[in-house]
């Protein structure tokens, strides 16, 4: 599926998208994979504030600056290039019975710091076990 992250820092919800994709499936797993040098995917609370301490880290650790060797693009872009060594571009999910096992507060999501791309790509694929 495409998905449209924008020209700003962004965390996406994913969950619809994943529950709906694994309906119906019996038990697996769902893999979560975004084909992209700088984005990646993880499982976290959304809109309690998780998601932005996330973005909020990251700028930290990975700040927006002229320090990066990876030079191309937008002031800072080389840090998008590191993010996948933090949150990675694919994550698996548990599927009981066609839904997520997931916890209460737990959440799918993509994370996109390239504001180069504002198009991502995700790829949902199940495995049956």
């Amino acid at each position: 599926m495409t998905v449209h992250t924008g020209r700003q820092d962004r965390i996406v919800d994913l969950m619809a998208a994943a529950a709906e994709f694994a309906a119906g499936r019996g038990d697996g797993l769902l893999s979560v994979f975004v084909p992209h040098a700088t984005a990646g995917v993880a499982i976290l609370e959304l809109g309690a504030g998780s998601d932005e301490d996330l973005l909020a880290a990251l700028a930290t650790l990975l700040p927006a600056d002229d320090r990066w060797r990876h030079a191309h693009g937008s002031r800072g872009h080389g840090r998008s290039h590191v993010m996948p060594a933090i949150v990675p571009p694919s994550l698996t999910v548990p599927v009981l019975d066609g839904q997520l096992a997931l916890g209460t507060w737990q959440s799918v999501a993509l994370v996109d710091l390239n504001v180069d791309n504002p198009e991502r790509t995700v790829r949902l694929s199940f495995l049956p076990g």
